[in-house]
């Protein structure tokens, strides 16, 4: 489930690049996999939890559904980016050169926090989880920056309202899929070593 996450958001963020209605099919069905993979593990977990578990076990089922939970929402944040791709490109609407290099750091800074948080599932590092929530916080900050850029292209007629409202829907998909991959990080930090 977090690999096919990740796989969508990866594409996703492929497509303001490169459009391709074939990879955007693609994010929309791996989206769909994972809202199935989430119904039944979720489901699963329920019902594990309703079973005479021990307080170690109850506390890890706990936060396993947290956490699929936040990579579901990680793929619903990839549609929402391809979703931004695709009406820039039946739009036909581009970034500024500037508005470009900007949204690459975020998307870099993006990047990072999502490996790191899927490498703390995976691996159970409680050591990476330090790395997660400062890089959180400059998702954020440049965020706000890139906005405040934005409004000042706006002003100087280097930019339209219609970009900013595209700009403003990919920013808000990156912050929130910072706010998850934070979540994940954090709930690992009490999980209790599974065996």
């Amino acid at each position: 489930m977090e690999r096919n996450s990740r796989k969508a958001l990866d594409i996703s963020l492929g497509l303001l690049r490169n459009y391709e209605e074939e990879q955007a099919e693609r994010v929309q069905k791996i989206e769909t996999k994972v809202d199935r993979y989430e119904d039944e593990l979720g489901t699963y977990l329920v019902k594990l939890n309703n079973k005479d578990l021990s307080e170690k076990d109850s506390h890890s089922v706990s936060i396993m559904l947290h956490c699929i939970g936040d990579f579901e929402r990680i793929s619903d944040h990839a549609v929402n980016i391809m979703e931004s791709a695709r009406e820039l490109y039946e739009k036909n609407l581009s970034f500024s050169v500037q508005a470009k290099t900007e949204l690459q750091v975020l998307i870099a800074t993006v990047g990072r926090i999502v490996d790191t948080a899927y490498e703390v599932f995976d691996k159970q590092d409680m050591n990476l989880t330090r790395d997660v929530e400062p890089l959180e916080e400059i998702v954020d900050e440049l965020s706000k920056e890139l906005k405040r850029r934005h409004v000042n292209r706006l002003r100087s007629g280097e930019c339209t309202i219609e970009m900013g409202f595209i700009l403003t829907d990919l920013l808000t998909s990156l912050e929130r899929i910072a706010d998850h991959c934070s979540t994940v990080s954090y709930t690992h930090l009490t999980l209790p070593t599974i065996c």
